[in-house]
């Protein structure tokens, strides 16, 4: 609201992952208002990475628990944009892999 009206906002970076949901209504109000929103940490430092249903929906797809939780992100809204960091070239193709992984109902539950 009061930051819309002195500059026009494109997107909003709030810590978001499957370990830390707490701008679940910001994320909603950035679909809204068609802004993007850009989960900051959106493996959580790897701690999401170890997560037994992380690693059993992984399992089920043949994905990597990365890939699960960068899909989770991108199935949540089509305002979020995670930007997971890597240096490493394996990574950042799995990582780009991960929007083709499509998760039924019974995984996002399973997620939640």
């Amino acid at each position: 609201g009061e930051a819309r009206r002195i500059v026009p906002i494109v997107s909003v970076q709030n810590a978001y992952s499957l370990e830390r949901r707490d701008s679940d209504a910001m994320i909603d109000a950035c679909e809204k208002d068609g802004l993007a929103f850009l989960p900051w940490y959106p493996l959580a430092a790897g701690n999401a990475l170890k997560s037994g249903k992380v690693k059993r929906v992984a399992g089920k797809h043949g994905a990597t628990p990365a890939q699960v939780c960068l899909a989770w992100l991108l199935h949540r809204s089509p305002a979020v944009l995670p930007i997971p960091g890597t240096g490493n070239l394996q990574h950042l193709q799995e990582n780009v892999a991960a929007a083709r992984l499509v998760l039924a109902p019974e995984d996002l539950d399973a997620l939640t």
